[in-house]
């Protein structure tokens, strides 16, 4: 429900259960579209899991949905990678945060199972909106010693962003459709495909280019899909 009328949300409001306050600490710009934001608060009693998310009201009648990247319950501090795009309402209030600036936030939310730890294997595709969900990932990933592989189409000045977080196993492409090419997406380095029926890969991003590499998953490979796209052109919102 990324929009609905005003007294529809006051109302969701006040039934949701809601952080205690939260203060923004921190706020770096990875590029001129990508920012990073470290928030803290009282964390005891959140629980979170891979793609945690939290809908922020970014005005009286929209919400925009962010994936928590990191959470440290030690520093009682949770961060977010949001892409500054367009001039959305979303990228509006994300880049207008700045240290000091005190939220009323949701408890976030762990209703999206990413994560199965029975796969031995993850592919994870994606673009900026994406870069949330694979700092999510990764510490995971590592931990319980899965084979994994990062695969972003970015923008021009976005290519190195993977590196500056640190992520691991990452291929970068730039963004000029090649993800809505079936043929090209064939000849990816990560197929054809070994134990396939024990791989998952979690489409997320453009909409069209994560169909388009999930219709040929699904023509090749007998392995598990997860899709779940983040924008789409020309729909607000999504």
């Amino acid at each position: 429900m990324p929009r609905a009328p005003k007294w529809l949300f006051d109302t969701v409001d006040l039934l949701t259960t809601k952080l205690p306050d939260v203060t923004v600490d921190e706020t770096v710009f990875l590029s001129p579209s990508v920012k990073k934001i470290r928030m803290s608060g009282v964390f005891d009693k959140v629980k979170l899991t891979v793609g945690a998310y939290i809908d922020f009201r970014v005005t009286e009648t929209e919400v925009r949905r962010y994936t928590v990247s990191n959470f440290d319950k030690e520093t009682q501090s949770m961060e977010f990678i949001v892409h500054l795009h367009g001039k959305g309402c979303g990228a509006d209030y994300m880049n207008a945060l700045q240290p000091g600036d005190v939220l009323s936030l949701n408890k976030p939310s762990t209703m999206i199972k990413y994560y199965d730890s029975s796969f031995q294997q993850y592919i994870i595709f994606g673009d900026e909106s994406s870069l949330g969900l694979a700092q999510s990932f990764a510490p995971v990933l590592k931990q319980n010693k899965h084979i994994f592989q990062f695969i972003f189409e970015l923008d021009e000045e976005n290519l190195k962003i993977p590196e500056i977080l640190g992520l691991e196993s990452v291929i970068v492409y730039p963004k000029t459709g090649l993800f809505k090419n079936e043929d090209w997406i064939k000849q990816l380095p990560v197929f054809p495909l070994q134990n396939e029926a024990h791989i998952k890969f979690i489409l997320t991003g453009n909409v069209k280019s994560a169909q388009t590499f999930r219709k040929v998953i699904k023509d090749t490979t007998k392995s598990k899909v997860y899709l779940h796209g983040y924008w789409l052109e020309g729909k607000k919102g999504l």
